[in-house]
Formats: C-alpha cells, structure tokens, sequence
C-alpha cells in the first residue's frame, strides 16, 4: 500500500499555478479512491489556495478542494503568517502545522513511510 503526502507549494499567482493546483488534488483525489493512504499539506505560497477554496467559494476548483478535505493535513503556519492568510485558514478549520521550525516536518514524514510529491 502506498503512502503519498501531497505538498502544495504553487502560488495563487498564474494560470500555471492554478493548473499545478489541479494536479495536486487530481493526484490527492485518485490516492484516495483507491483506498491509498494520502494526505495533503500546504505550504509556501500555496496556503494562500485555501481561503481561495474554503467556505462556499465559487473558484472552479472549489468542488476538486471539497473531495479531499478530508485528507488535508494543515498548511504551513509560518508560511501562513509570510503569506497573511492565517485567518483564512483558520477560518477554513485547517490546521496550521509548525512542528518544525514553524513548518510541517517533511522529515516526520518521510520517516514514517511516506512519499512526498510537490506541486
């Protein structure tokens, strides 16, 4: 059985990050319809994605969001705090994540079986 945890760096910036974004919940989505153990993180300028997605919003990737919330870990809150989106997300009842230096510990997961993808 796999392990993959999904790390959504692309910023909010570009059509290009919008279509990495895509890929990344594509990837979360498909691990999680065959049962396989995924989870999702976001972090740099990808925390700004979830207020983007969170709380009723009508961004064409709202409805891919919704499918895989449930496998979402948190997001940055250092990154959180650089980017000024922590009251989004914790509007939004994601986690902010810091057990590293105010980051996700890539090293816990890694550690813990887990295949890291970037987007």
């Amino acid at each position: 059985m796999a392990k993959v945890a999904v790390l959504v760096l692309a910023g909010i910036e570009t059509r290009a990050d919008e279509a990495r974004l895509a890929n990344a919940l594509t990837t979360v989505n498909e691990f999680k319809e065959a049962g396989e153990e995924v989870t999702l993180i976001f972090s740099g300028g990808g925390t700004g994605w979830i207020g983007k997605l969170s709380n009723g919003s009508d961004h064409e990737l709202s409805d891919a969001f919704d499918m895989v919330k449930d496998k979402v870990a948190g997001a940055c809150s250092l990154c959180a705090a650089s980017f000024e989106v922590e009251e989004e997300i914790q509007a939004s009842g994601i986690p902010l994540m810091e057990e590293y230096k105010g980051h996700p510990s890539l090293k816990r997961l890694i550690s813990e079986g887990y295949q890291v993808l970037t987007f």
